[in-house]
Order: structure tokens, then sequence, then C-alpha cells
């Protein structure tokens, strides 16, 4: 039943004796349930008055009242925020209206608090946490609902199935409910003392700090995620961050930990199942416009949601493909930076060959002089016989070439002496191309019998002089030719 603030103001002289009130003026609350007006009397004196608009409503109104009594005066004083006081109550058939002492404050939208910032998340923490570390015999001097954490879940769980039998809720909403309430660990939680209507409209602001928490209807021991749930509808997430680390600071104990990490994600599930609540109390009451509106909504949600899944889907997809590029990058990069011998096969024949002994080899001709600080002489370039001719015994560098090569050992000998007439011809192993091989060695042999068993081992004498192979690099010593006339 709705009344006017006219009816309110006569209802609440009639329920405490000399309330005198001088004027009139609309208040905010749940128009849903309630019709509430402020009162202004003599002396700036102020009165609130709430009156339920159905007996659902009024039930939640006399809870209230023995909430409110519940509160000692001590524990009052320890709150940092002031709650009302019930003044007086008159009846009218099933209904009762209440009259309260007012509360100073002005409540404040979402996106004003969001506005205000940390300050303003702060505050809101301070409250939260109050609430939740209030002694739990406040509610069972009440007699007041309690539930552990699995009679909670198990009391949605039941309303789920209720919600069900409707018809009118989205199966992608149902599913998305049941997996989360069948979700044990999601509903880990300390059962604490919660306000059960909590949100902007019940918290008043002066001078940007909480000075009252009115709407106490639905105290009861349960879950404290339910009064975040109006929190997560904030587009900031920064400020519900905020919120939360400065009530995580704010709870008894250590400061900063975080004994229930699916508060939030539980708040979440709380908002959006408070849709199907609203259509259940449209159903008890057969009000179309109710159901048509908690329809739209529960609509609304599932769209939302399917529209959310796929945006992380897309998200999760890309983040993998920039990972699995990035990877290959850098095994990329790795590999090349490996020293030649450490890559694979394929990398060092793109890049050359690295040079190895063997069959194939390069082969230098050097001359003693040469071992002494002389040039050396290279047959493949043209080095000059007569080094040879003047007994400078020369040895053989076998420069390493690539393993696979056809060439044969230099003690195969591909190279006759020229016309014998003495000069020794000597030429240089190179098969890249499959050309003839040439025995250094092997040719001065037959030109000229036998080799000189006196001559000196360049091995032995020029050990570590200048012209000398290097470590690692097969030297073989040449005979030194004598010329026969």
């Amino acid at each position: 039943m709705k009344r006017s603030p006219l009816e309110l103001a006569a209802l609440a002289a009639a329920a405490v004796p000399g309330l005198s009130p001088t004027a009139v003026r609309a208040d905010l609350d749940d128009p849903a349930d309630f019709d509430a007006v402020l009162l202004f009397g003599e002396d700036d004196q102020r009165w609130r008055v709430r009156s339920p608009r159905h007996e659902e409503a009024s039930a939640r109104l006399e809870s209230e009242f023995a909430i409110l009594r519940a509160f000692p005066a001590g524990l009052r004083a320890e709150l940092p925020f002031r709650i009302p006081t019930v003044l007086g109550c008159v009846r009218r058939g099933p209904l009762s209206t209440f009259v309260y002492t007012h509360v100073a404050g002005q409540s404040l939208q979402l996106d004003q608090l969001e506005r205000s910032g940390d300050a303003a998340a702060k505050e809101v923490a301070s409250v939260l946490a109050a609430i939740h570390a209030l002694p739990q015999d406040v509610v069972d001097r009440a007699d007041l609902p309690r539930y552990s954490a699995n009679e909670f879940r198990q009391r949605r769980l039941n309303e789920l199935d209720q919600a069900a039998t409707s018809g009118k809720i989205p199966a992608e909403l149902l599913l998305r409910w049941e997996h989360a309430l069948e979700d044990v660990t999601l509903w880990r939680f300390n059962a604490s003392v919660v306000h059960g209507d909590l949100h902007e409209d019940n918290l008043l602001f002066d001078d940007g700090k909480v000075t009252a928490v009115t709407g106490w209807t639905d105290l009861h021991i349960g879950d404290p995620a339910d009064d975040f749930a109006w929190l997560v509808a904030s587009h900031d997430s920064a400020f519900v961050d905020a919120v939360l680390h400065h009530y995580r600071d704010a709870l008894p104990g250590p400061a900063g930990q975080d004994p229930d990490p699916h508060l939030l994600r539980r708040a979440a599930l709380s908002a959006e199942f408070a849709l199907a609540q609203y259509l259940m109390k449209g159903l008890a009451k057969n009000d179309s416009t109710v159901i048509a509106e908690a329809e739209a909504m529960l609509s609304d949600l599932a769209s939302d949601i399917r529209a959310s899944e796929a945006a992380a889907r897309e998200l999760e997809e890309a983040e993998e493909a920039a990972a699995e590029a990035e990877a290959a990058e850098e095994h990329e990069r790795l590999a090349y930076e490996r020293p030649a011998q450490d890559r694979p096969s394929q990398d060092r024949e793109a890049n050359g060959p690295t040079p190895t002994t063997g069959p194939g080899a390069k082969v230098t001709v050097t001359s003693l002089s040469a071992a002494s600080g002389g040039e050396s002489v290279n047959a493949a370039d043209g080095g000059s016989e007569d080094d040879v001719a003047e007994g400078n015994s020369p040895r053989l560098s076998v420069a390493p070439t690539p393993s696979g090569s056809p060439a044969d050992h230099a003690a195969d000998g591909s190279s006759d002496a020229a016309g014998g007439d003495g000069d020794a011809d000597v030429a240089s192993v190179q098969d890249s191309e499959g050309s003839p091989e040439t025995d250094a060695v092997a040719g001065s042999e037959r030109a000229n019998g036998a080799a000189d068993e006196n001559a000196p081992s360049p091995s032995s004498e020029h050990d570590g002089e200048p012209g000398a192979s290097q470590a690692g690099v097969e030297t073989t010593a040449l005979p030194v030719i004598k010329h026969e006339s």
C-alpha cells in the first residue's frame, strides 16, 4: 500500500507521543518495498519514517526493529559510524510503520564514490570490515538466521532449483550458477555477520567520511561476499581493488591477509543471482511488471556474459599466438648465436663449412727456409720449382677441407716428374670440382729414385718456429730432392 507524505507524518505523530512535525519531505528508499519521508520539527529536529508497501516488507522492518534493539550502547560507541534508533511504531492492519532518529549524512552514487578515489575506497572498506567483525551474538539476540558456509551454499542451490522451475531463466545462466555452486572450493569462507542489504543508498557521507549506515532489515550470519555484491557493478576495477585491499588491512589479524581469495567472485555471483530472486518475488506476488522487468534484466545478463566470454577467448588466443611467435624468434636467435660447431649441420652448410682435416685437404708446400722466416711456397699458387731444386727441402702443410671431398691421401700421389729432366712439378691437391690430384711426395720419389735418409726432419728442428703448422693440423716433411746430371 502506497502512502503519501502527509499520511506518514500523521502516522509518525501517532507512533511517538509529543512528536510535532512542522514540515515533511519525501526521502529515498526502496520504492518496491517502502515509502519514506523526512520530518522536520522545531529547533532543527529531524525524524525519519518508513512504511512498508506489503506484508513481506513489514516483516523486514520488524526484523530491523529487533536488530537495532540488539545493539547495546557500548557496541554502538565502538562502531566507526552511527546507526539509527527506533523511537516508536504504529500498526495499521497487517503493516507496521516505524519512526527513527535522524542520522546526518548524504548518500553518494557509485560513480561519485569512484571519482573520490582511494579515500572513498578506504571509508567503504572500514564500514565493511566493522560490520563483518561484529560479535555474532548480536544476530543471535535478534533471533535472526545463521548459516555456515556449507549451509549457505546448499540454501542457494535450493533457491536455484526453485527458480529453474519457473522456466523464465536463460539456460546458460542456470548452468553457470549450478557449476559455481557445485564448486565447493569457491565456498570455503568464514561465516560472519552480514548486513545483507548494503549498497550506496545505505551509506551516508559527510565531508568525505561515512557517518551512518542504514537499512538493517536483512542482518544475518553468512557469506561476507554478499555485502560486496553492489560493488561489482562498478566499471572502475581499480576502485574495487582498492576497497578489497583496505578491507583486508582493516580485518582483525595480520594486515593484508587474504583468507578468502574467492570473495569477489562469489560477490559477482550474488549480484547475478539477485535477479533470479527478484523474479521469484514477482512471481510470488503475481506482479506482471516486476516479472517482465526481471526477465528483461536476466536476458541482458545472459547476452553480456556471452559477449564477455567470447572476448576472453579471443584475448586468450591472441596471447597464445603472441607467446608462440616470441618463443620461435627467441629460439632462432639463440640458434645463430651458438658457436658454429654447435649449430645443426644445415646451418653450417648455409654459412660455409668449418675446416677439418682429412682426405681432400688443401696441400701447401712450405720450404724449410720459410720455416726459418722465409716465404712459403704454395704449389697451387704457382710456387717456384727452384726452391726444390736448390735443396730447400719443403714440407707439406695440410689445410683442412670439408669432409666428404673426393680427394685421396697425399700418399696416393698423381703427379709424375716431367720429361725426366730432374725438375719436380709440385701441384696442390684441391678436389672441390673433382680435379686431378697431385701428390708432391710420391712424384718426387718417382723422379729422383730415393729420398735422402739423412735429411733433417722439420717437425723436430722447427717446432714452435714461425711458419710451423698450427696445433691440430697434420704436417708432412718432404725429403730433399737431389738432382742428377
